[in-house]
């Protein structure tokens, strides 16, 4: 059985079907987000249920916008360790601190929740190919699903993407092409090359369905603190859809009375080379504007025109949370930090 209703605009409200293949909202061309009957998922499925379940991505499925029956295009995504960082904690001067590690998902990164739950819906609904931009990882964990499906796809990317993220994608069988500019450039020629070949547009949050498989790292996160949220949530934020989509599965389990209290806050960290975000929050203004001549060596945060700004600014609002940009000599400190300290 399926407990998706609808799919709405986050914006405008408007209500669309979601047995349609979508990209964004036809009144206003904003954001779309699937929807549930959250008071039917509750009455179906227990925690105890839960817990007889194996991990992954799938083990959520009543929150997932499946049919019955529908075969997801998986690979073994999800069901990540959530790693307790005392030493760093300690250094910190805090009393605990946990990472949520998504290097072990096929293809490396958190990508393959999404791309594997956006290739699933949209085959199921009709798509025939997949076309996306992609600045890092999004673009191989692309390809592998659409192989693992048996659809082609075509990735564009911006010249400067690291050079084992267009292997990947290569070795997967997908086109790749090379543009100058950056992933904005990129997702302009998706936009335009994508209708007329009759293939799917899998940008960052322009489907409903990409988001609904990076939530399932809020849904993971719930269980693993044993069904509590953390005081402060802090995401590194390109496209920021699992940012976005890790607040909806926690407003996702509080309507089901799984969680209660106020949710975490929630802190956007951008490189200082690319930080739209950071500038809008600390502007004050509703949306992002882009970026001019994004540069980072964190090349996945190298995304100077967020579709969803509007809804990444409105999380931070609604969560008491910040917005902080570093520099990419802190992030290579850091990282060197958390390696000498945890592994």
């Amino acid at each position: 059985m399926t407990f998706l209703t609808h799919v709405e605009c986050t914006v405008c409200g408007q209500r669309h079907d979601g047995k349609r293949l979508l990209t964004v909202c036809e009144r206003c061309g904003q954001m779309l987000a699937a929807r549930y009957d959250l008071a039917r998922v509750a009455a179906h499925v227990t925690k105890a249920l839960l817990r007889e379940r194996p991990p992954g991505l799938y083990r959520f499925r009543e929150l997932t916008p499946l049919d019955p029956g529908e075969e997801p295009v998986t690979l073994g995504e999800g069901g990540t360790p959530l790693l307790a960082l005392p030493r760093l904690a300690g250094h910190l001067g805090l009393r605990h601190v946990w990472a949520k590690d998504e290097g072990g998902n096929p293809t490396g990164t958190f990508k393959a929740r999404g791309l594997g739950m956006a290739i699933t819906r949209a085959r199921t609904l009709g798509a025939t190919g997949f076309m996306v931009p992609s600045a890092g990882n999004a673009g191989g964990a692309a390809a592998v699903y659409g192989a693992r499906a048996g659809l082609p796809v075509a990735v564009v990317v911006p010249r400067g993407t690291p050079t084992a993220a267009i292997a990947e994608a290569l070795i997967a069988g997908a086109r790749v092409f090379t543009v100058e500019g950056s992933i904005a450039t990129a997702g302009a020629i998706v936009s335009k090359a994508a209708p007329r070949l009759g293939w799917f547009d899998l940008s960052t949050l322009k489907e409903p369905y990409r988001l609904e498989g990076k939530k399932t790292i809020g849904l993971e996160l719930a269980e693993q603190l044993q069904w509590s949220m953390p005081d402060v949530l802090i995401y590194p934020t390109g496209g920021g859809t699992g940012l976005i989509g890790i607040a909806k599965a926690y407003e996702e389990l509080r309507a089901m009375g799984w969680l209660d209290g106020a949710l975490p806050r929630f802190i956007a960290v951008q490189a200082e080379g690319c930080a739209p975000v950071v500038r809008a929050w600390r502007e004050g203004a509703p949306t992002t504007a882009a970026w001019e001549r994004p540069t980072t060596l964190a090349a996945g945060l190298r995304v100077p025109s967020p579709f969803a700004g509007r809804q990444m600014l409105s999380v931070l609002r609604e969560t008491r949370g910040d917005a902080l940009a570093v520099s990419d000599a802190a992030i290579v400190a850091a990282q060197r930090l958390l390696a000498r300290l945890e592994g």
